[in-house]
């Protein structure tokens, strides 16, 4: 009877502690077994920039946290997601140049095969896949979410060649990524859900919008345009200039209106006549055929060549394109107004003007940001 009592008042004590401890994790978390490891996430700081709009409302269901953030970081360095632990998502997109692959044209995958589309900056990226109107990342649109379009370089056969599967299997065997996914996810076991969440957390964290032109635009002490530069920025914003607003306008500071336009860079009488299929290869309308998605034009001085393609080496190839090479096709998107002319015909003097302003709009402490550098380097 006494032997009963004991028991069950001891039952009832000890419920509590075991509702506390298996409710430690967050409730879309997997339960896991005990851990020496510590989960007690801190929600990351992200810090707007004044020249760039207010940042989503949305989490997008993955929020930032700095032990998500960091893990994220790492991961982005790590050659391990290779299938041949030789390529890491970093070792295409270099912080030094907006993370684009250098002065390179293509990137060369683990297997010596070149891809086929030059490499896409990374920066602001959080603004990106928050409308399906608006599609989503890489030159076609293909991933309509960041946590999408982390796994698929590691999947691609040009690029990292290699399996879900085996990415999983290699990160979790080392042992060094243990504490790290269990204090960013409240498990150790790892899945390409949760490498995915890491990524893309720490994408969303790279945010760029310090460049002169913000310093200019928002009054920071002895910072100013000069006068060649304010010209530039006039012809950027005059229809009859360089027309350059109507696809890459200011929007709140990113420079890009996020959707899909043909500029026509190709003589297409026909939708079979492109090269590339862009937009069209996920959509599957002929309409869509030779559209690519507009790049912001942030950071421009650090990421040539230009086009997806990356088909001209210098600022001033694109200035003379839009000026004097663009082919008035079915496909022409409507904004290019002056194709029926070859262009928007500008001056030596206009051109040197508009690349003047083009250039203010790199951030010069991009790359000298310690929280996005190689964490393995430290």
């Amino acid at each position: 009877m006494h032997t009963f009592v004991l028991m069950r008042n001891k039952f009832w004590w000890t419920l509590p502690v075991l509702i506390w401890v298996l409710s430690g994790c967050e409730k879309d978390m997997p339960m896991v077994e005990p851990s020496p490891y510590t989960y007690d996430p801190t929600p990351y700081t992200l810090t707007k920039p004044v020249g760039l709009p207010a940042f989503p409302t949305s989490d997008f269901g993955n929020p930032l946290t700095n032990e998500g953030v960091d893990l994220g970081r790492k991961l982005f360095y790590d050659p391990i997601l290779s299938a041949d632990s030789t390529l890491s998502c970093a070792g295409c997109h270099h912080i030094e140049f907006a993370f684009t692959d250098s002065d390179k044209v293509f990137s060369l995958g683990i297997d010596g095969i070149l891809g086929v589309r030059n490499s896409m900056p990374i920066f602001n990226l959080i603004y990106t896949g928050l409308d399906p109107a608006f599609g989503g990342f890489f030159w076609d649109g293909r991933a309509l979410h960041l946590e999408d379009q982390a796994l698929l370089p590691i999947q691609d056969p040009v690029e990292m060649h290699n399996t879900l599967e085996a990415a999983v299997a290699a990160v979790q065997a080392q042992e060094r990524y243990q504490k790290d996914f269990y204090e960013a996810f409240c498990t150790t076991t790892v899945t390409s859900d949760l490498i995915a969440r890491a990524l893309a957390q720490f994408m969303r964290t790279v945010v760029s919008g310090n460049s002169k032109f913000d310093q200019a635009f928002n009054a920071v002490p002895g910072v100013f345009l000069t006068e060649q530069e304010l010209e530039g920025w006039m012809l950027f914003n005059d229809n009859e200039g360089a027309d350059c607003f109507h696809c890459h306008g200011i929007n709140g500071g990113l420079f890009t209106d996020f959707l899909f336009r043909n500029n026509g860079l190709n003589d297409a009488s026909t939708y079979t006549d492109f090269p590339d299929p862009g937009r069209g290869s996920v959509t599957g309308d002929t309409l869509d055929y030779g559209k690519f998605k507009t790049p912001s034009l942030r950071n421009i001085a650090l990421t040539a060549p230009y086009m997806h393609d990356g088909r001209f080496a210098t600022l001033d190839e694109v200035l003379e394109f839009y000026s004097t090479g663009v082919h008035d096709t079915p496909f022409t998107d409507p904004f290019m107004q002056k194709a029926y002319q070859g262009g928007v015909q500008l001056s030596d003097e206009e051109k040197e003007a508009l690349k003047a302003f083009l250039m203010t709009l790199t951030d010069t402490s991009f790359a000298n940001n310690p929280a996005w550098q190689n964490p393995f380097a430290e």
